[in-house]
């Protein structure tokens, strides 16, 4: 009502501004007769003709001017009106619980005929918007919505009558708090399409490394060679022309391909079936070839493309090989990885990190040796044989370990109040923390994640890292460190560091707790020989055992508390068998020290029993649900635990759940375990 009344006060003053001109039009005809009377004669007469016009319009031609603008004010309102109905872009209005109180017509043919009903709600004509919420669009949350063949971006904004004073008069103050809802929809089908053509028209760039080229050769005859070259070449350029790719040999056993980015959704549907087509191309040859792939995509450049590619093949490789690992951005895919590397016969690589081990040594002044979280005797072990060669160089060493298991103390002990070794060998990672400068060396041992490190913040602190693991990748790496030998055919990480103990200078000699705890190592890492052992894993025992290690006193050593035995005994009593194929166990952790070392022990020994392709122990301790999976050589247990936030290795890895039961994590197993079986992934 006010601002009615102000509209009619504005009017009512235009309309006085003539009368009040009148006044000075009199005045200028009193100084004009005053200059000149002839001339003030003839102006009085125009003076009283515009006296006259300014009151007949003030008077007589008010009401007709008021009239006028009523009527254009209702014609205007039926111009709005009209304009609305018959807007392009689709408009409707809906209470705030989202129920439609009227639409226009491009709305209208949105939502089809049939649904043009008021009752519908705008959840039930849009599923998209019910699972986003309509306060989140309101609060500028952009929503996507389909129908029939067509996408929409969906706007709402709200309408308060409250602010409008006219509209509060006439309704009311309980009803003037009402909140109407004006829905835009925003057709973006063309875009998208055209968004997804270029997408489409994007280069996607790959690698392809043959794992064994040379064992593969060396077992063939001499003049098949060549013939198997040209079996591997005709499948890889069949399977890559397939897909509208080209393919250029860089080395003998390298290859460079690129292809469309809209055939990757055909690719990853085939799961990389060329991974299995390549091993089956035999021509006498022992040894099936394994080929390693490394596609990297969505770049902002052709070059940024290659170097994804390039980190791919590097995580294929580090995972140990026989696989794809597609890099989309910073997100990371990996397909296959289901048989076992082989071992690789020669030392050279060892040797040559051991070497550059030795260079980055002697440039420190203190070594800081760090393994993973509730760690194991293989972490302990590898941490033993990085401290001995420190203290070869003359270094000063410690041995970061904040909580020490009922696995790890007997070893421990033998170290500690130890005339042979100082008393600050071990230490916390807030003690080692204070300890760090320029001059300090961090050697990570047995992990290559940083989140499961035992102080992940040392690996920010000092700026030499260097990890040593036989562990297959994850797409969660240790990136700043400049020295990474990740050997996932090597049966333990004491193997890798006995290895490097005889490379890396002449003379050094090993005591023999040293030597005792990295043969320990090994044992348990191997189930006392048992799984992934190779030729180097006899040659690193052998050297162990000319070292001094002692087997009895390992054994002994590796003797159990009754509660731990019982705890052991009770997951295999109630291990489940799913799937025909796959153990599952829990672990009870009342009154065991150290369960989850228990649980992995009894997953090893669910491997013994006939028909077990896999097992899996879930072990509830400090507020998480920790799951240790074990397999021989049927199952790679790394894939289906990185399915659930963990990893390790093809036939050891583990994995932990929080914010969930044990029911809970058993019944996510089995789905993931169903799912991946669905696939054809493990």
């Amino acid at each position: 009502m006010k601002e009615k009344r102000k509209i009619k006060g504005q009017l009512r003053v235009f309309l006085l501004w003539p009368l009040r001109l009148s006044v000075l039009v009199v005045l200028m005809n009193l100084i004009a007769a005053a200059v000149d009377v002839r001339a003030g004669i003839m102006m009085a007469g125009m003076t009283v003709i515009y006296v006259g016009v300014a009151a007949w319009l003030y008077f007589y031609k008010r009401k007709g001017i008021l009239s006028a603008i009523v009527d254009f004010s209702s014609q205007y309102a039926w111009v709005q009106k009209e304009l609305l109905v018959h807007m392009g872009v689709p408009y409707a209005i809906a209470d705030k619980d989202g129920r439609l109180l009227w639409m226009n017509h491009a709305f209208a043919d949105v939502v089809g005929e049939e649904r043009k009903s008021r009752k519908q709600s705008l959840q039930v004509l849009f599923p998209e918007l019910a699972q986003a919420g309509i306060d989140k669009v309101k609060n500028g949350e952009n929503v996507h919505v389909r129908t029939k063949e067509r996408r929409f971006e969906v706007e709402i904004k709200e309408v308060l009558f409250e602010n409008d004073e006219v509209m509060a008069d006439a309704l009311g103050p309980e009803m003037a708090k009402e909140t109407l809802l004006a829905v835009y929809l925003y057709d973006e089908t063309e875009i998208l399409k055209y968004k997804q053509e270029i997408m489409d028209q994007k280069l996607v760039a790959g690698l392809i490394y043959l794992d064994n080229y040379e064992e593969a050769l060396n077992s063939v005859e001499e003049v098949r060679r060549s013939l198997l070259t040209a079996l591997i070449d005709r499948k890889i350029d069949k399977y890559i022309s397939n897909f509208g790719g080209i393919v250029k040999r860089l080395e003998k056993d390298k290859y460079f391909i690129a292809l469309k980015q809209k055939y990757m959704k055909n690719v990853e549907e085939d799961h990389f079936s060329l991974l299995e087509e390549v091993k089956k191309v035999n021509i006498g040859n022992e040894m099936a070839v394994t080929l390693s792939i490394g596609l990297g995509m969505n770049g902002e450049s052709y070059s940024q493309n290659y170097d994804y590619a390039r980190t791919a093949i590097d995580m294929a490789l580090g995972r140990g090989g026989d696989q794809a690992v597609v890099k989309n951005g910073n997100k990371i895919q990996y397909y296959g990885g289901k048989s076992q590397q082989a071992e690789k016969t020669t030392r050279v690589k060892a040797r040559v990190k051991a070497h550059a081990l030795r260079e980055l040594m002697e440039g420190k002044e203190r070594i800081l040796i760090m393994g993973h979280k509730i760690g194991d005797i293989d972490s302990l072990g590898s941490a033993i044989g990085i401290y001995r060669i420190a203290t070869a160089f003359n270094k000063k060493a410690h041995i970061v370990i904040n909580d020490v298991t009922s696995s790890v103390r007997p070893m421990m002990q033998r170290f500690m109040n130890n005339s042979d070794y100082p008393d600050d060998l071990f230490l916390t990672g807030g003690k080692a923390a204070e300890m760090v400068d320029a001059s300090t060396m961090l050697v990570v041992v047995d992990v290559n994640r940083p989140s499961f490190t035992e102080a992940p913040e040392l690996l920010k602190m000092v700026k030499t890292v260097v990890v040593l693991d036989h562990h297959r990748q994850t797409s969660e790496i240790i990136d700043n460190a400049v020295l990474s030998y990740v050997e996932p055919y090597a049966s333990s990480a004491c193997e890798m560091v006995a290895e490097i103990l005889q490379y890396i200078a002449d003379g050094i000699k090993m005591k023999q707790a040293e030597a005792d705890a990295m043969y320990a190592g090994i044992v348990i890492d191997t189930h006392n020989f048992e799984n992934q052992t190779g030729v180097r894993t006899f040659e690193a025992a052998a050297f162990l055992r000319r070292s001094g290690a002692d087997v009895t006193r390992v054994r002994k050593l590796f003797r159990e508390k009754m509660e731990d035995y019982k705890a052991r005994a009770e997951a295999i009593r109630s291990a489940e068998i799913f799937e025909g194929c796959y153990a599952i166990g829990i672990c009870p952790a009342e009154g065991v020290e150290s369960p989850t070392i228990v649980g992995a022990q009894a997953a090893n020994e669910l491997l013994d029993i006939i028909g077990i392709r896999a097992s899996v122990v879930l072990t509830p301790f400090n507020g998480k649900i920790y799951l240790s999976a074990r397999s021989i050589d049927e199952v790679n247990v790394q894939i289906i635990m990185e399915r659930l936030g963990g990893g390790g290795h093809r036939t050891i890895a583990g994995a932990q759940l929080k914010d969930m039961t044990v029911d809970e994590a058993k019944k996510l197993l089995k789905e993931t375990l169903k799912t991946m079986i669905e696939k054809g992934e493990i």
